[in-house]
């Protein structure tokens, strides 16, 4: 499969989904750490894609969405932004908002 393709059956497949330096428990850069942080904060499950682990998606997931730098959140298939966006829409109060909608969405009932 085509690392964009795979990019796209995960971004399309997680209703929160962080591209990341590391893992939420084991962030490798405070840009991840802060980004991670905050939606642990949201209290719902998301996923997260470690790039360190996986060169093929480090080298290629600028190219997906045309945004350069790490982490990159996606939240109901749709690019958030990095680590200041996210924490932005944290203090707002609007990123718990997003991510319990987008998890309600994609949940059956």
């Amino acid at each position: 499969m085509d690392v964009l393709d795979r990019i796209r059956e995960q971004v399309e497949g997680n209703p929160v989904i962080i591209y990341m330096k590391g893992t939420p428990k084991m962030p490798q850069c405070g840009f991840s750490s802060r980004a991670a942080q905050a939606l642990q904060e949201c209290g719902e499950e998301f996923a997260y894609v470690n790039i360190l682990a996986d060169p093929e998606i480090f080298e290629n997931l600028p190219r997906y969405a045309n945004w350069p730098t790490f982490p990159q959140l996606y939240i109901d298939s749709e690019l958030i932004g990095g680590c200041d966006i996210t924490l932005e829409h944290f203090q707002n109060g609007e990123l718990k908002t997003m991510v319990t909608e987008a998890i309600a969405k994609a949940t059956p009932n």
